[in-house]
């Protein structure tokens, strides 16, 4: 009988455990996979492409041709998802005038156009997961308004991949806000990004991560290498708007390459290796290609956390090109350089990202470290104000390492003490874990303590 009772006691401890764990994987993350259709996204950039000319300083009055139309069309995409799903998207233009004195690639005054549909969250309303794709085109002269410019890949692309994630991802509910969004003057400035970063700082957005997408689609680089499972992650170290003090900090306690960004990309490395294992996300640790720029810039510029999510190998001969042959080479961003089964891929790891992002409990604030001379580490943080929080999972890393190698659930507590573990040779973070096991973005300590 004694025997029987121990051995019931332990089957329900261990069960009672267990409820405590949060779960390691949410099978809608694999529906949302499946979901993804190679064949809408096709059809998207075919449309895209077929407006001639996206330039941004091109016709915005013709129904077929120009950014207009395209924008036009674009918002109408948006309201018919929006249809769909009860009126879930709040979709609007967002706005600003530039002139010929913002810049030597702007031909002419006129308005840079975005187009912005929120998936508002039952919770957090306030929080923002953003996938950006641009709406314009160039030839190979930017300031050549008239000429073709189809834009097949660079960044109908990127663009028909936010739409589509908006068709995919408006059949859920997520705490936190999703927005999908057309941004315009990348190609003379980045304009479009920064009105709406301006616009997000203005009303008091709370952003979790900026995915822009710009070229999704090429699976054949200019180097003659061919890949359908490489993508790239472009992040900064560290934020711009970081201060003097913050700067000086990290010259004793580390930290050059665990900025939000840099964090945010790691989230999207882990989360796409855990559910699309056939995928191979690559980081580097770049802004963005070696001296050129996209739309995730201008929200890094003001403090908000932004990566760039692209494939991994460009070809040159169709990005910024008119359409023509020249000694036996095709140039020109035309519909047949786009592989739509790679654009569904890439549109996949970013739906993914943002439901996981969407459904996490907002990230532990105040971080802080501690164990200087001792053989232990403790951390410490403020912790969620969520019902839905299960706990906290600690992560550290060797420093020379780019991933989070380790890492330990400690439940429900705001301090934990890792016996054993060093401090001097290893970085350390923070996440939070739902009650539906997925995690916020790694927090990186921002003080000390004893």
């Amino acid at each position: 009988m004694i025997r029987n009772f121990s051995l019931l006691t332990l089957f329900f401890t261990s069960v009672f455990l267990q409820a405590q764990t949060p779960p390691q994987t949410d099978l809608r993350i694999y529906d949302i996979i499946q979901s993804v259709s190679a064949e809408r996204i096709e059809n998207d950039i075919r449309t895209l492409a077929n407006f001639g000319t996206r330039n941004t300083f091109s016709d915005t009055v013709s129904e077929t041709r120009g950014i207009g139309a395209a924008r036009r069309w674009i918002k109408s995409e948006f309201e018919k998802i929006s249809k769909s799903c009860n009126n879930c998207l709040d979709v609007f233009y967002q706005k600003d005038f530039v002139t010929k004195s913002d810049g030597n690639r702007v031909p002419k005054d006129a308005w840079v156009v975005n187009v912005v549909a929120i998936q508002r969250g039952t919770k957090y309303p306030n929080r923002y997961i953003i996938m950006s794709g641009d709406i314009d085109s160039r030839a190979s002269n930017t300031m050549d308004f008239e000429t073709d410019a189809p834009g097949a890949n660079d960044n109908a692309s990127g663009m028909a991949g936010a739409i589509e994630a908006a068709r995919v991802l408006s059949k859920y509910k997520f705490e936190s806000s999703v927005v999908y969004v057309g941004l315009s003057g990348e190609e003379q400035g980045l304009f479009g990004g920064k009105g709406l970063a301006e616009y997000a700082q203005k009303n008091n957005w709370d952003i979790i991560g900026v995915f822009n997408n710009d070229m999704i689609g090429n699976i054949e680089g200019v180097d003659g290498v061919i890949d359908n499972r490489t993508f790239r992650i472009f992040s900064e170290p560290v934020p711009p708007t970081e201060t003097e003090r913050q700067r000086n900090a990290r010259r004793f306690s580390g930290g050059e390459v665990d900025g939000i960004s840099r964090q945010l990309a790691r989230y999207v490395h882990k989360t796409t290796q855990n559910y699309m294992p056939e995928m191979n996300p690559m980081m580097v640790y770049r802004l963005d290609r070696f001296g050129r720029g996209g739309h995730h810039r201008p929200f890094n510029d003001l403090g908000f956390a932004g990566i760039r999510i692209m494939e991994a190998h460009e070809n040159y001969n169709r990005q910024h090109q008119d359409i023509r042959v020249e000694n036996g080479i095709e140039y020109g961003d035309v519909i047949e350089g786009v592989n739509f089964d790679y654009a569904k891929k890439l549109t996949a790891v970013n739906a993914i990202n943002m439901a996981a992002l969407a459904w996490a409990p907002p990230a532990p604030s105040k971080v802080e470290i501690g164990g200087i001379v001792q053989a232990s580490t403790k951390l410490r943080w403020e912790k969620v104000n969520d019902t839905d929080t299960a706990g906290y999972k600690i992560y550290w890393r060797l420093t020379t390492e780019s991933q989070w190698q380790y890492s330990r659930y400690v439940g429900d507590v705001n301090e934990f003490t890792l016996e054993g573990i060093v401090i001097d040779n290893f970085y350390f973070g923070v996440a939070a874990v739902g009650k539906n096991g997925h995690e916020s973005v790694v927090v990186f300590p921002s003080g000390t303590f004893r």
